[in-house]
């Protein structure tokens, strides 16, 4: 019985720690690299997305952020523990899948979110 696609199953998850990242494969086509901190910033925990949305957080300064551990759970999900204590979001199947096809677009905003912040910080 194969599996909707909408609940893919990685076939490979490889910690890099050296290069800071995270691989994961789904099949032979679909091949990602996932920086830690790209992964750290964009958490599925509720301190990073809210409880509903508009209430999601900027998360920032987490450029040397490490990843000290994967944890299976169950047969849909890894926890990811960072070394800055963090490790409340569920990373499941579907969610990693989303993060390696919209890399590009999410780190793009998350760029842009960051610039927009440290402007109106500066009060330019």
């Amino acid at each position: 019985m194969n599996k909707p696609a909408s609940a893919p199953t990685p076939t490979e998850i490889r910690l890099r720690k050296q290069s800071r990242v995270l691989e994961v494969a789904f099949g032979e086509a679909e091949h990602y690299s996932l920086p830690f901190e790209y992964l750290r910033v964009h958490s599925p925990s509720a301190e990073v997305q809210g409880h509903g949305p508009g209430q999601e957080t900027l998360v920032l300064g987490k450029q040397q952020v490490m990843i000290t551990a994967v944890e299976p759970i169950g047969q849909y999900a890894v926890r990811l523990v960072f070394d800055d204590g963090h490790d409340t979001g569920l990373y499941t199947w579907k969610y990693l899948r989303e993060l390696g096809a919209e890399h590009a677009t999410r780190w793009a905003a998350y760029l842009q979110k960051v610039r927009d912040r440290l402007q109106s910080g500066s009060g330019t």
